[in-house]
């Protein structure tokens, strides 16, 4: 058990209703957990991204993909 101040439960109640509770702080847990997983996995990631290894980005990816869609384009017509 987890004891939860009267304000802070009486507003969680406000927000959910008071026998979804549980629910509530659950899906919160569930969702700040799954954050801070992922802010962790990106820290991990940092420095990963070699420019050289991907040298047809060095336009940028939005110059990359139109690159993509444009040959598929053209090979759809063919």
């Amino acid at each position: 058990m987890v004891p939860i101040p009267e304000k802070v439960a009486a507003q969680i109640d406000k927000i959910s209703g008071q026998k979804r509770r549980t629910t509530f702080i659950v899906e919160l847990l569930e969702q700040e957990i799954e954050r801070r997983e992922q802010l962790a996995a990106l820290s991990e990631a940092v420095g990963c991204w070699n420019d050289e290894d991907h040298p047809e980005l060095a336009n940028g990816s939005e110059a990359f993909v139109r690159e993509l869609r444009d040959g598929a384009a053209q090979r759809l017509e063919k």
